[in-house]
C-alpha cells in the first residue's frame, strides 16, 4: 500500500486529496497543528468512518516548525510521496502577519525540503504555489517561463518556496515539483476568501434577507477553477515519470463582478442590489491580471480544467443552500 502524508490535510486542498488518495488505495497520513479546538468539518466525514480512520487513514499533531517531531514522523511513517499543503494561504491577511507569513510559507518549506533530504529513502515532494508569484506580470497569460514579479508578503513567501524547490530538484536529484495554481474554490473554501462569502452572502439573502454584502474591489480579475481537479493534477504530478514545474489554471480571466452575477442569478436576484463596496477591504496593493496557460500540464500529464466559473459559483450556492438547510 503506497504510504503519502499531506500537510495542511485540514484545509481545502488537503481533504479534497485525501479522499482521492484513499479512492486510489493509498494509506493516508494527515499533519494537523495542535489546537485547543479540535473540529476538523472538512475531514469529519473520514474520521468519522470506522473503515477508514485509523485504518487507512491517520492524523499526527505537529507544527511546521517543530523540526524535531515532523522528522520524527517521516522517518516512522517512510512514505513514498509527501504533498506540502501547508501554510497560511490567505493574501490579504499576509499584509497584516507578514512574519509568520513567510515562516510558514516560506521557511517551513525549506525545514522540510531539508528532512526529506535527509531521508534514507526521500519521498516524492510536492509544493503547492501561487498565481501570487507573478505579481504584475509583464505578459498575461501567465505561464511556467513568467517571471516571478510578487507584491504581496504572500506572494514573497511562495516565491521563495518554489524556487528552493527548483535548487533541491536540481542541486540533489530529488524528485520535487511546484504544482503553481491559479485561485480554485469549492464549498470547502474558507469563508474569508472572496468567492466562499459571495455564496454564502447570495444563499442567505435569497433565503433569508438581511444585510448586504460588502466587498472591496470588484473589477479585481481571478483565474478561478473548481478545488477537486487541481488535486487531481497533484497527484497525476506526482506520480509522472519526469519530475516538473507545472501551472494548473483554466485560461480563463473573471472578475469579482462576474462571478457575483453568476451566484446571485443562480437564486434570482441581481448581484448590484445586494452588495456595496466597503474600502476596509482594498487590499494596499493588488495583483495584475493574473491567468494563466496550463497547455504544459495538458501535454505532460493530461490534465485539462472541466468546470468553468459559472458551474462553480452555481455548486458553491447550492452547497451553501444545503447547508442553511440542515441548520
Amino acid at each position: 500500500m503506497t504510504k503519502a502524508v499531506i500537510t495542511g490535510i485540514t484545509g481545502q486542498d488537503g481533504s479534497y486529496l485525501a479522499e482521492l488518495l484513499l479512492q486510489k488505495g493509498y494509506e493516508v497520513h494527515g499533519i494537523v497543528r495542535r489546537a485547543s479546538l479540535i473540529q476538523r468539518p472538512r475531514l469529519d466525514h473520514l474520521t468519522g468512518d470506522v473503515a477508514v480512520y485509523n485504518q487507512r487513514l491517520f492524523l499526527h499533531y505537529c507544527d511546521l516548525d517543530d523540526v524535531t517531531t515532523l522528522r520524527r514522523l517521516l522517518l516512522s511513517i517512510q512514505p513514498s510521496e509527501l504533498y506540502h499543503l501547508a501554510g497560511q494561504s490567505h493574501v490579504g491577511l499576509s499584509f497584516e502577519i507578514p512574519e509568520s507569513t513567510c515562516q510558514f510559507t516560506a521557511m517551513g518549506t525549506l525545514q522540510i525540503l531539508e528532512i526529506v533530504r535527509d531521508l534514507p529513502t526521500p519521498p516524492r515532494f510536492l509544493n503547492v504555489g501561487s498565481s501570487e508569484l507573478f505579481g504584475n506580470a509583464a505578459h498575461s497569460p501567465q505561464d511556467e517561463d513568467t517571471p516571478f514579479r510578487p507584491i504581496t508578503p504572500y506572494g514573497v513567501a511562495k516565491a521563495f518556496a518554489v524556487d528552493m524547490v527548483r535548487v533541491y530538484r536540481q542541486a540533489f536529484g530529488l524528485f520535487c515539483v511546484n504544482a503553481i495554481c491559479y485561485n480554485h474554490e469549492s464549498p470547502r473554501r474558507g469563508e474569508s476568501f472572496v468567492t466562499r462569502k459571495i455564496t454564502k452572502a447570495a444563499a442567505r439573502i435569497a433565503s433569508e434577507g438581511g444585510p448586504k454584502l460588502q466587498l472591496g474591489a470588484i473589477s479585481a480579475t481571478r483565474d478561478w477553477g473548481y478545488a477537486p481537479e487541481y488535486v487531481e493534477a497533484m497527484w497525476r504530478m506526482m506520480n509522472a515519470p519526469t519530475a516538473q514545474d507545472l501551472v494548473l489554471a483554466t485560461g480563463v480571466s473573471t472578475s469579482v463582478g462576474a462571478f457575483l452575477a453568476h451566484a446571485f442569478a443562480h437564486v434570482g436576484l441581481d448581484w448590484q442590489e445586494h452588495v456595496e463596496v466597503d474600502e476596509r477591504f482594498l487590499r494596499p496593493a493588488d495583483a495584475a491580471a493574473l491567468v494563466g496557460n496550463a497547455s504544459r500540464a495538458a501535454a505532460a500529464i493530461g490534465w485539462r480544467a472541466q468546470t468553468d466559473v459559472a458551474a462553480l459559483a452555481r455548486l458553491m450556492v447550492d452547497a451553501d443552500l444545503a447547508g442553511m438547510r440542515q441548520n
